[in-house]
């Protein structure tokens, strides 16, 4: 396939891999195969934590000042930025992701988040002095208190395949701004856009092992980014399942451990709001074939109301474009692979076994006979215990629950094993923000939505442990040290 970026192995120790098993990187839409890569080695593996931990120890990146990183850094995304073309066809080819979602989503909000975090990071205090009360000054015993914020050193960042780029540049640009060394390795199933980082990582003479991308076709070398003693933090995006396989891996050696892992997301209409209902529904499905971990997949709207949502979301996924992602035209692509597609359709059959009713879609486009496409689903759910409202789906699949009142509302949002995000839609903009703030999540969006690198997320329960973005997520890749320093008794 054309136009795509160029290199085709992993990125380790400042130079570029060359041995290693092809394994291939599947495009979902035309399930044809886009370019076959170089498998990580497990002697690739071994020189990535190697490089990135003599890096670390010998000073050459985290000692430089903060000012000379962030022009390091941001030349690195200049040279990302010059990768615009050829990062939006790979991702759209890898991910089965719309072109315009690729370029506006992923591509150029990844950038943006990129810079605005260097700017966060310049802006923040890294050593602070503390006052020290007057009677510790009389006694002699400390002259000056400080608190240092420090890098953690060596950074396991792992990425999932629904949003390859975004994440990456969600977690190595805070862990290098920091000062920390990096391996980055991306899901099998997207690893190519992430290869980008390494390209750019060359172009600007990064020292050698402050920058690795490993790409695997397997799970190996992750593995070894879990465990080896030498890794200092895992930074892992992607399923609960997952998380507590690398919370035990990194458990025997006490690695700072973030995770941003699975959601399952309410979205609540009080009745004032209930014609936003289907611009709610779209934003579901839209773009990312509903694989995205903060998607508000439960809908709750008042009892005496839901016929009419129900008719009136099923009429916007109607409306909804599904379609090749090269398409000017397409909403809805396909999901990331056959496995994915049989999961929708599974809890699709398990609603329906326990009590639910499809009302639009459930199944497969009729006039698409190649790609993992799944229809637009929503499904009328008679309450939370139904499977589909309580697992995460991952695709294009929306329940729809009815609430006696607001307390019945909060009650089934928080009746979750995940916590996430959520949303609240209402005209009285003061009870929307009062159920905003009863709910038990890491986010919640009260009438609009905001992504930045000022603000932070994660979340609660079993979405997580920690935050990315925000002052918090930069401190994430951070250790706090405080020193105590006085002269000496004469």
């Amino acid at each position: 396939m054309s136009g795509l970026l160029a290199r085709r192995s992993s990125y380790v120790a400042g130079r570029w891999a060359e041995a290693g098993e092809p394994f291939a990187v599947e495009d979902p839409a035309a399930e044809s195969v886009v370019c076959e890569l170089a498998s990580a080695t497990a002697d690739d593996v071994e020189e990535a934590v190697s490089a990135a931990r003599v890096s670390v120890d010998s000073g050459v990146w985290a000692d430089l000042p903060a000012s000379a990183r962030a022009d390091t850094v941001r030349a690195l995304l200049d040279h990302l930025a010059l990768l615009r073309e050829p990062l939006i066809a790979s991702i759209v080819a890898e991910a089965g992701q719309p072109a315009w979602f690729a370029g506006m989503l992923q591509v150029d909000a990844g950038l943006d988040l990129g810079r605005r975090t260097v700017d966060l990071y310049m802006a923040m205090p890294h050593e602070e002095t503390n006052p020290v009360p007057v009677d510790e000054l009389v006694r002699g015993r400390v002259a000056l208190s400080v608190r240092r914020h420090e890098p953690v050193g060596v950074v396991s960042a792992i990425t999932p395949y629904n949003a390859a780029f975004i994440m990456a540049m969600q977690k190595v640009v805070p862990a290098l701004m920091a000062g920390n060394s990096v391996v980055l390795r991306p899901s099998p199933l997207t690893p190519l856009s992430s290869l980008a980082l390494g390209m750019a990582a060359e172009a600007v003479d990064l020292p050698p092992g402050v920058l690795n991308i490993v790409v695997e076709g397997g799970s190996s070398g992750a593995q070894v980014m879990t465990t080896d003693r030498r890794v200092d933090m895992v930074s892992f995006t992607g399923s609960t399942a997952v998380g507590r396989q690398i919370l035990a891996q990194a458990a025997p050696t006490v690695k700072h451990v973030a995770l941003e892992l699975g959601g399952k997301s309410a979205q609540i209409y009080l009745p004032d709001a209930l014609h936003r209902v289907a611009q709610g529904a779209a934003a579901v499905v839209a773009a990312t074939a509903g694989q995205a971990c903060v998607a508000a997949t439960r809908m709750l709207v008042p009892h005496e109301s839901k016929d009419d949502v129900l008719a009136a979301v099923s009429a916007a996924y109607g409306a909804l474009t599904v379609g090749p992602p090269t398409a000017p035209d397409t909403v809805l692509g396909p999901v990331i692979s056959a496995a994915q597609r049989d999961r929708c359709e599974r809890f699709v059959a398990l609603a329906e076994e326990h009590g639910g009713k499809v009302v639009t879609g459930g199944g497969r486009p009729a006039h698409l006979d190649r790609g993992y496409y799944v229809e637009p689903t929503v499904l009328d759910v008679p309450d939370n215990t139904n499977p589909a409202a309580q697992e995460e789906i991952f695709g294009p699949v929306l329940t729809v629950i009815g609430y006696r009142d607001l307390d019945d509302a909060v009650r089934i949002a928080n009746d979750s094993p995940y916590g996430l995000s959520g949303q609240v839609y209402g005209a009285d903009v003061a009870a929307a923000t009062a159920v905003a703030r009863r709910l038990r999540t890491g986010a919640v969006n009260v009438n609009t939505s905001v992504f930045s690198a000022y603000a932070p997320s994660g979340g609660y329960k079993q979405s997580g442990l920690g935050r990315e973005r925000g002052p918090d997520g930069i401190r994430a890749f951070q250790e706090v040290k405080h020193m105590s320093i006085g002269e000496l008794p004469r």
